[in-house]
């Protein structure tokens, strides 16, 4: 069953030295140190869910086929009546993949897998976004989760050498994940796609008892 399983850097200091000078009475004051570039936001996407709205912005300089890749989706709509479909209170919310067919979650046919960017030096700490695969690397397709906690084991050489790709994080609504993380889940029949594409229901674990629905999916305009 094809279900995307979720199986400091040293800071260096510069020593501005002073020159000195034999004829000089007194020391000039060094000039102020130039602020440092702050980094420029990236796009925003709303996730508007039944227990309320979660924004992510999206990093595109250091995940830009990720970025790109979830913006399709979210270009195309794909993520509207999507459900979480697996959640662990310990350890993160996953969607994007299953929505609601005849009452049943349903795992939709998403676009062409794309390659892992999990060595892109960010890590899977609470509120990252990042995405979703199975056993190999290069699998990640729709699905997503946001880490609840912590989770230096989906790092590169971590649980696996790959690691798991983050390319976004959560700036709104990072209560209505934990809300999403609290509900009752337990033992719940899927219809989930083979390799071949056909749908077979099977029992998976760790699926709310009460669907929770992204209802739209849309870009933030700035």
């Amino acid at each position: 069953m094809n279900v995307r399983r979720i199986g400091f850097s040293l800071l260096s200091f510069a020593l501005a030295g002073f020159a000195s000078c034999q004829e000089a009475k007194e020391e000039k004051p060094a000039a102020p140190a130039a602020p440092a570039a702050t980094a420029a936001a990236g796009p925003r996407v709303s996730l508007e869910t039944s227990l309320g709205k979660i924004v992510i912005e999206l990093n595109k300089e250091k995940a830009p086929l990720s970025t790109a890749n979830f913006l399709k989706y979210v270009d195309e709509k794909f993520y509207d009546g999507t459900l979480f479909h697996r959640v662990i209170g310990t350890f993160m919310i996953q969607g994007g993949g299953f929505e609601l067919v005849d009452g049943k979650g349903t795992q939709k046919k998403p676009n062409p897998p794309i390659k892992n960017e999990a060595k892109n030096g960010q890590k899977n700490l609470r509120g990252t976004v990042a995405m979703a695969r199975t056993n190999a690397p290069h699998s990640a397709t729709s699905q997503f989760f946001i880490s609840v906690v912590d989770n230096p084991g989906l790092n590169p050489g971590g649980f696996s050498p790959d690691g798991y790709a983050v390319f976004g994080k959560v700036v709104e609504g990072m209560e209505v994940v934990d809300k999403i993380k609290t509900v009752s889940t337990g033992q719940k029949a899927l219809m989930a796609r083979l390799p071949n594409g056909q749908l077979m229901e099977q029992p998976m674990k760790d699926v709310p008892q009460d669907d929770v629905v992204v209802k739209t999916a849309r870009r933030v305009k700035k």
